[in-house]
């Protein structure tokens, strides 16, 4: 691998901000200054070190992040701020895996492993989201039978079979958690619509078997750990 690519990979900046750094003389590949940055390096079993600090690389990275409303779920946007941003020593080849509209909030996973992208998001797997869900009207017994049938929305789409749990009904509202397993545009807002009722709030709370940190504040977010990636691979199917 290169070792501005690495660099880069690593969260030491763009491309042309880590050619800067090596230049410098700030690089060293095994205790000896390196100041090209087209230098071929092993990340297995090189020692690079950057301004007295060794790299530990990683090929891939895993991000859980809370998202809050007003970030698009993107790796760039020219009109809203997107959701990369928030990840403070993120590296440029991450990316959100799904999306969350902009004014909804939640669980989302950043990364730049491609084939879990794939099996997350994938029609066929059928991977399970858990939304919390505030909405305007009654959820009755008739609205979670219409649910676990498949509500139909768009022209005619018939969404795959889901649950309703009703957490509380309160002033003309209901709090509730749905369990979906695809992500169709704007999918839980079209369901709830289709049974005459609006979502005013929307949170993811849970993937597979992930559920959302809940010592994470809107904006903050942690590296996934082993245990954690463990609970993302085992995901909730559709039988």
């Amino acid at each position: 691998m290169r070792l501005d690519k690495l660099l880069a990979h690593c969260g030491y900046g763009t491309r042309k901000e880590v050619k800067s750094i090596i230049k410098k003389g700030y690089v060293f590949v095994n205790d000896v200054m390196v100041k090209q940055d087209k230098y071929q390096i092993d990340p297995d079993n090189d020692i690079i070190v950057v301004n007295d600090e060794r790299i530990e690389y990683q090929e891939f990275v895993y991000y859980m992040l809370n998202k809050p409303q007003g970030y698009v779920s993107a790796t760039e946007d020219i009109h809203y701020p997107t959701v990369v941003d928030l990840i403070g020593d993120y590296n440029h080849e991450i990316f959100p895996i799904g999306r969350l509209d902009i004014d909804t909030e939640g669980l989302l996973i950043l990364s730049n492993d491609g084939k879990l992208a794939h099996d997350l998001l994938s029609p066929k797997k059928h991977c399970s989201k858990i939304y919390y869900v505030e909405v305007e009207g009654i959820v009755d017994d008739e609205d979670q039978i219409i649910f676990k049938e498949g509500v139909v929305i768009d022209t005619g789409y018939k969404c795959l079979s889901s649950s309703l749990k009703v957490l509380k009904i309160e002033n003309g509202m209901s709090y509730v958690e749905i369990t979906i397993y695809e992500g169709k545009y704007h999918q839980v807002k079209k369901m709830f619509k289709a049974v005459g009722k609006k979502v005013v709030f929307l949170k993811r709370i849970q993937m597979g078997n992930l559920r959302l940190d809940p010592n994470l504040k809107l904006g903050e977010y942690k590296i996934l750990e082993k245990e954690d990636l463990d609970s993302l691979m085992s995901k909730n199917m559709l039988e």
